[in-house]
This record gives C-alpha cells, sequence and structure tokens, in this order.
C-alpha cells in the first residue's frame, strides 16, 4: 500500500498522508492537508469523485510511488 488516499475536496481529486478513518474514504466535511500543501474539506459525494485530479497531487503521489511520469 502507498501512505496516500485520494480525497476529492475543493473541486479536485487531492491526495493525503492524512489518517483515514475506517472504511474506504474521508467522510464528508473531514477536514485535512493534501500532498500539493492545501488545507482542503473532503466532499465524498458520488459526483465529486469524477472531478479532474489535481496535478500537484499527481505529481507528489507518483514521487511517493516510485512511479516515473
Amino acid at each position: 500500500m502507498y501512505p496516500f488516499h485520494w480525497v476529492p475536496a475543493a473541486g479536485q481529486r487531492h491526495a493525503s498522508l492524512a489518517e483515514k478513518p475506517v472504511g474506504c474514504a474521508y467522510p464528508s466535511g473531514t477536514q485535512l492537508g493534501t500532498l500539493c500543501q492545501q488545507d482542503v474539506v473532503a466532499d465524498n459525494s458520488e459526483v465529486a469523485w469524477l472531478w479532474a485530479t489535481c496535478v500537484e497531487c499527481n505529481r507528489e503521489a507518483r514521487r511517493l510511488a516510485g512511479v516515473e511520469t
């Protein structure tokens, strides 16, 4: 497993190192920091998972995963 988790927030899919509660997603309203250094509030609605991925979070997540871009 990777140390980060994906979370829809602030109109994009961000990645975070914040501890995730039990379950598959951060509950809506959860405040957390992201790999792009933003403080955001999770939106666990169905449509939020269709938002575009944050470019900065994706870049850092790929670096942490050891995947070349």
